[in-house]
């Protein structure tokens, strides 16, 4: 049980960040380094323990993940955003819970889906973008072919198998990590939110066969409360939002199915997920945003015909599993 903490930021979560520095330094099982990459240009942050170590990377959600790790000399890797605050016991827990299971991957339910009223679960679920699952004893969350994914209303302890997860947090080796070619998935950061990094990353595990789990009753505190939307703002994430889920289809629902009829049915779920998203823009009578979201689309397409898309390895997998 010997990792190396890696810790991705921009050093400007203050507090927070001292916060988990503290809770990785009282855990029961202690890393070997915690090695924190930070965006160029950026200051590094008051804020230590003493013993963390700094590397300048270009900025980027994926560009700052999507790394060789050259600097970590341990098998495992405990991948952190700078926002977390960790019980004593989670590393350890984490670790028993990868042996007991014969895991690859696991990672914590950071952003608690099952907890979504049931209006706002009716409403996802209508529009494409989420559905909640009961009854199901073996599966966290899954991906769609609508490229959104479903997760598990029933669950609150222990863990499930998934196909996606929260990026916040994860524990897995190294070589595994790289076996996925994070770096293949920069046309993440060609815009200002990387929308949409943590499903690809973790479904590109999955494809490449790796077992991954989502781990409920974690105890680990997520730190930023977020905040009031600009309008510029709530604008730009809808345009990221809408960009990503296109490319995202073609990449990873839609090339890789496999047969004709398969990749019908992806076509009528990405179909009916669009116009769905545009008939409710109407309705509101919100024609800007309805203007957003096709320029996101046109913008995806042309990007999806550019030399480094069509360079970029197809996703190829021995496993497949029907997409609701």
């Amino acid at each position: 049980m010997i990792y190396t903490a890696v810790i991705r930021t921009l050093g400007t979560a203050g507090e927070k960040y001292q916060q988990l520095l503290d809770s990785l330094q009282a855990q029961t099982i202690a890393p070997k380094a915690i090695i924190v990459y930070i965006a160029e240009g950026y200051p590094l942050p008051k804020e230590t323990i003493g013993t963390e170590r700094y590397v300048y990377v270009k900025k980027g959600m994926v560009a700052q993940r999507a790394l060789p790790y050259d600097e970590v000399e341990t098998e495992w890797m405990l991948f952190l955003d700078d926002d977390l605050l960790l019980a004593p016991d989670t590393v350890k827990r984490m670790f028993t819970l990868l042996i007991e299971n014969q895991a690859d991957v696991i990672s914590p339910d950071i952003f608690p889906n099952a907890q979504r009223p049931f209006a706002a679960e009716l409403m996802m679920t209508l529009s494409g973008r989420m559905r909640a699952r009961r009854g199901d004893s073996k599966w966290g969350y899954k991906v769609m072919r609508t490229a959104g994914y479903s997760y598990n209303k029933d669950v609150k302890q222990g863990v499930r198998w998934s196909e996606t997860n929260a990026g916040a947090c994860f524990l897995c080796r190294k070589s595994d990590f790289l076996s996925i070619r994070f770096e293949e998935e920069l046309w993440l950061d060609a815009v200002p939110y990387a929308l949409g990094d943590d499903q690809v990353m973790y479904y590109k595990m999955f494809l490449h066969g790796l077992k991954i789990l989502t781990w409920y009753d974690h105890q680990i505190q997520h730190l930023d409360g977020g905040g009031n939307l600009s309008p510029e703002k709530e604008r730009m994430l809808i345009y990221c939002d809408f960009r990503f889920k296109t490319i995202f289809w073609h990449r990873f629902i839609y090339k890789h199915a496999s047969g004709l009829s398969r990749r019908v049915w992806s076509a009528i779920a990405i179909s009916y997920f669009l116009l769905f998203s545009f008939i409710i823009s109407m309705m509101k009578c919100e024609f800007q945003i309805l203007s957003i979201k096709k320029r996101a689309i046109r913008d995806a397409w042309s990007y999806m015909k550019t030399e480094d898309y069509l360079k970029i390895d197809s996703i190829r997998s021995s496993l497949y599993y029907e997409k609701e």
